[in-house]
């Protein structure tokens, strides 16, 4: 049995969707593989990688960094921050060219969602198409590019995919992602979500996500277009980065500290919703670079060991005192929405 292994971000609906979609496009326009399976990865401080994340007989990237082992078949990547290090983007750049004819690495940081990269990829350079995940694919797009109508739309999850996105953010079951990414591309998202142990992983999410809000209601303040808060009292292995904005509709960015199980996260943001010129906002991923984080230019994190509360306090701090000199300097007001 010939076996192909997926390594895919953890609480990540993108990633997920990625992932399913990768894997049907494999199946039936490379068709080399018998087996698939499916291994989870949370961004971390330091190197990601282990050799031992690829045990497939050939292994796959989907929405994560770039990995210059010898073991990686295939990578798909749609953001800033992909590479941990010039080398590895060189690696890449010499793969490349020594593929040519024929590449099967790919990166596009202008791309919405990694889901509608892989799409795009499939049918422009092997000519694969499925008519059918047009409905997952839109709605990869419109959850990672937060491209909600709203706040209060994005934070009432009263669409399926929103609330199987909420089942994936927070699951702290390492089956649970492996058991729904097979089915993601086999039947609707309405089906998916009806199905019992999606259930039985939604339910208690949906009281967590009210607990939540209010959590946050109490802990959220703002300052010259800047919300802050701290939860780091109150673990938590994830929350709807939405909800700051839904409590504070005048903020532009966020800086919030939070911590799970193995880490201690600073989450940083711009608002979806905000009417500053696209031209005068920071890029976020360019400030997460520079304390080990990454991500996108609207949206990025930065990761710590799980016991270094006072040095994320500290960069926290850093990057809100730089967010707010920005808005100074470019005269945003803090009722900029």
């Amino acid at each position: 049995m010939f076996g192909l292994s997926c390594v895919v971000p953890l609480n990540c609906f993108d990633g997920a969707c990625s992932a399913s979609l990768f894997t049907r496009f494999h199946r039936e326009c490379i068709g080399n593989a018998s087996e698939y399976t499916y291994g989870g990865l949370m961004h971390r401080a330091g190197n990601q990688w282990d050799e031992a994340d690829f045990s497939g007989d050939q292994n796959a990237i989907v929405d994560f960094k770039y990995s210059p082992s010898p073991h990686i078949n295939w990578w798909f990547d749609h953001h800033q921050s992909a590479f941990l290090s010039d080398e590895d983007r060189e690696h890449f750049e010499r793969d490349q060219k020594k593929h040519a004819d024929r590449p099967q690495k790919f990166f596009d940081p202008l791309y919405v969602s990694c889901t509608g990269f892989i799409a795009d990829v499939a049918r422009d350079h092997f000519g694969w198409d499925a008519p059918d995940l047009r409905d997952l694919i839109r709605w990869a797009n419109v959850i990672d590019g937060a491209k909600f109508e709203s706040a209060e739309a994005a934070v009432g999850l009263a669409a399926p995919a929103m609330k199987l996105m909420m089942a994936i953010e927070s699951t702290t079951d390492p089956e649970f992602i492996p058991r729904l990414i097979p089915l993601l591309t086999s039947q609707s998202l309405v089906a998916t979500l009806q199905e019992n142990f999606v259930q039985d992983q939604l339910q208690p999410r949906l009281e967590k996500h009210q607990r939540d809000i209010t959590l946050l209601r109490s802990r959220a303040a703002v300052d010259a277009g800047v919300i802050t808060f701290d939860i780091t009292d109150q673990p938590t292995e994830g929350y709807s980065k939405f909800i700051p904005y839904y409590l504070l509709p005048e903020g532009v960015y966020v800086v919030g500290l939070s911590k799970s199980s193995f880490r201690t996260k600073i989450s940083v943001g711009t608002s979806p919703w905000t009417t500053v010129p696209a031209d005068h906002l920071a890029n976020i991923a360019a400030i997460c670079e520079r304390y080990g984080g990454g991500g996108h230019a609207r949206v990025g994190a930065i990761s710590l060991p799980r016991d270094q509360e006072p040095e994320a306090r500290r960069i926290a701090a850093e990057v809100t005192a730089e967010l707010k000199a920005l808005g100074q300097r470019n005269r945003l007001p803090t009722d900029s929405l």
